[in-house]
């Protein structure tokens, strides 16, 4: 399980122009919400914030976070971002309970190489890239491994053919397809000439004429010769 420390500061302001000011002022404005907990306005700082999610998969990281004089263990269950400069806009936390388990997104990650691209040549698509998982937060692995090893041309691994962790329950369809192996594309040969045709090789292209006008012919005009 991965884990992280980040620090925030209560604020009792809230709306638009409060969220402005203080995205100015490098500060991300956010909420903190949980079982047994009223929403709890808050910041961060943006520069630390930042930091942090180059670090760590930041939506599936428990982040012990320092405010009001307590730390509380969260998840990051809300981010947004400047569709253009892609700063962070506001984010939301979900403080976590003992024994209460959270559904997350985890990373799946392939590893071996399938029997089919060694004898055949086959070619792998990974057709998904995470799955969302139900586990308790103190379990949370960093990611899934997909053993695509026994994969040959034709077959494919869906997300019930995965070895999960203890603990580790999976909320998408298990039958949704995680790899396939298709076999290699077969070179296209180019047609061989008709019998008895000839075929001529490209005429050389006409070299173009670039000169200076004579006096009293128009620029783009031929002279007659």
């Amino acid at each position: 399980m991965a884990t992280a420390t980040l620090n925030a500061t209560p604020r009792s302001d809230t709306g638009k122009g409060v969220a402005r000011k203080l995205r100015a002022a490098g500060q991300v404005p956010g909420v903190i919400y949980g079982s047994g907990r009223d929403p709890q306005p808050l910041t961060v700082n943006a520069r630390e914030f930042d930091r942090l999610a180059e670090r760590v998969r930041i939506t599936s990281t428990v982040i012990e976070l320092a405010l009001d004089g307590r730390t509380a263990r969260t998840l990051v269950r809300e981010l947004q971002r400047d569709p253009i400069r892609r700063s962070v806009l506001h984010v939301d936390f979900q403080e976590l309970v003992a024994g209460e388990k959270v559904v997350v997104s985890v990373p799946l990650v392939f590893v071996g190489t399938a029997e089919g691209v060694k004898t055949g040549g086959g070619i792998l698509e990974e057709t998904m890239h995470q799955i969302e998982i139900r586990v308790d937060p103190t379990n949370i692995p960093d990611h899934i491994d997909v053993d695509v090893t026994p994969l040959t041309i034709g077959h494919s691994l869906h997300i019930g053919d995965l070895q999960l962790p203890a603990g580790v329950e999976v909320v998408d369809d298990p039958e949704q397809t995680v790899a396939v192996l298709s076999a290699p594309k077969a070179e296209e040969e180019a047609p061989a000439p008709a019998e008895g045709l000839v075929v001529a090789p490209d005429a050389a292209a006409e070299p173009e004429l670039i000169r200076k006008p004579k006096a009293g012919e128009e620029e783009g005009e031929e002279s007659e010769s």
